[in-house]
């Protein structure tokens, strides 16, 4: 069911919308920042005596804390900040450092590494133009101080040379470190937002799955409560039929009354059954367990054959499950979307295990992105045309089908058959105790 997933939950802006970053974070990451900036520099004036322009030093870490402090005036603690406002900041942290640097030696300062901090905050939480702009300015900051700054606090009577071979490495070590570092967390954290989304719309599946379900003793709850007053009105309207003329002008209205009434305790009384008929199918066999989920499947032009071994065993008997249910749906909608002519659905049981077999006669998987199936956010997984049209997909079908089989016990296996006239097999398994203990 992958083109019937909303996009919504995955849109790329969206998600970091949905993510931003608090005011808090930001305002208690540079208190941090300027706490170790203070210490840094009491240590180095103070307890080793090098010379370098303290003052100045200090004015700067002053003017980051009241930034903070205006900052924490200004906006409450829980306000999320879009992404130019952290970017904003972000900037301005980079620009602080920078300059203390020019202040304490430039790239032969050891400290010159935390450059790169803000651009892996970034890197973590904000798009990719913005990171992109931040390591940009760190790299414009990085070159700058290669060749202007003052020089490093020392001892004035040891001299200190260090060669522009060191420079230019710490120059590189600083590049590169933005780079890989940026780029390495900006692709866990966009694995961590996509599978997060694949969950929530998982999660949102199930809950629609669960709702549905409920609906049927809602609907017999409601007719049992709405019985006793019908059979009131049935009651009066059959004395006030029977103490009406016939040639009273109102006899034909009663008569109406009375109909209406009897029509709606047939109506009730079918609801009524539906709890009981929700009993009867609360356990199902395998067998039924996949007609249900094959049924709305038919209609599409593509045959879905059903075959059955079961080694001599009895059949498995299961409580109807949502998530179950809905997860075999997908895979065998994603079969038939690809398929040519034919989707087979094979059932294997033995006194241990329990196993379906999903084969259709399309294309198959593409070999490169066997390994990626069942991962959110997989944009298109086999790049061919399907013979029911619709949107691509976003691959969250098979993500949301193997998380919630999975939950219930499943393993899964994706593959291209071997036989010459079938494409992609999925294998699902469970421990026959598993899914049996479902049914008690």
């Amino acid at each position: 069911m992958d083109q019937q997933v909303d996009k919504s939950p995955v849109m790329h802006g969206e998600r970091f919308e949905r993510r931003r970053l608090r005011m808090s974070t930001l305002t208690n990451t540079r208190w941090i920042a300027v706490l170790g900036q203070s210490i840094a520099v009491t240590v180095v004036a103070a307890w080793l005596g090098f010379p370098f322009p303290v003052a100045a030093c200090f004015v700067l870490i002053a003017v980051s804390a009241a930034l903070n402090l205006v900052l924490t005036w200004v906006f409450p603690a829980n306000t999320r900040l879009g992404p130019a406002h952290v970017f904003a900041v972000l900037s301005f942290d980079i620009g602080q450092l920078a300059a203390l640097l020019f202040l304490t030696g430039g790239l032969e300062n050891p400290f010159s590494v935390l450059l790169i901090v803000p651009v892996i905050i970034s890197a973590a939480t904000l798009p990719a133009r913005y990171t992109a702009a931040l390591g940009l300015f760190v790299v414009v900051s990085a070159s700058i101080l290669v060749f202007s700054h003052l020089p490093l606090p020392w001892y004035t009577e040891v001299p200190l040379d260090i060669p522009f071979i060191f420079v230019a490495g710490m120059w590189a070590a600083v590049l590169s470190s933005v780079a890989f570092t940026a780029f390495y967390v900006y692709r866990v954290a966009d694995e961590a937002r996509s599978l997060a989304d694949a969950l929530s719309a998982t999660e949102l599946v199930l809950q629609r799955e669960h709702h549905l379900s409920a609906l049927d003793g809602l609907a017999a709850a409601a007719a049992h409560e709405l019985g006793t007053p019908l059979a009131t009105i049935s009651l009066v309207s059959k004395e006030m039929d029977r103490a009406t003329a016939e040639d009273d002008p109102l006899k034909e209205d009663v008569r109406l009354l009375r109909a209406q009434a009897d029509r709606c305790r047939e109506i009730l009384s079918r609801l009524s059954t539906l709890n009981t008929s929700e009993d009867m199918i609360s356990r199902m066999s395998i067998r039924e367990l996949i007609e249900e989920v094959a049924a709305p499947h038919r209609e599409f032009g593509v045959r879905i054959l059903t075959g059955h071994d079961g080694e001599d065993s009895t059949e498995p008997v299961m409580r109807r499950n949502p998530a179950i249910l809905y997860g075999l749906g997908n895979l065998v909608e994603n079969a038939v979307d690809f398929a040519r002519q034919t989707v087979r659905i094979d059932l294997h049981w033995s006194d241990r295990q329990v196993r379906i077999d999903i084969v259709d006669d399309g294309p198959g998987y593409q070999v490169d992105q066997l390994e990626k199936l069942g991962e959110p956010d997989l944009g298109a997984t086999r790049r061919v045309l399907r013979s029911r049209k619709g949107a691509p997909g976003l691959g969250l079908g098979i993500f949301i089908a193997k998380t919630l089989l999975e939950r219930n016990g499943a393993t899964l296996r994706f593959a291209n058959s071997r036989r010459r006239d079938s494409g992609a097999a999925v294998t699902i398994s469970w421990p026959r105790s598993s899914i049996e203990a479902a049914a008690v």
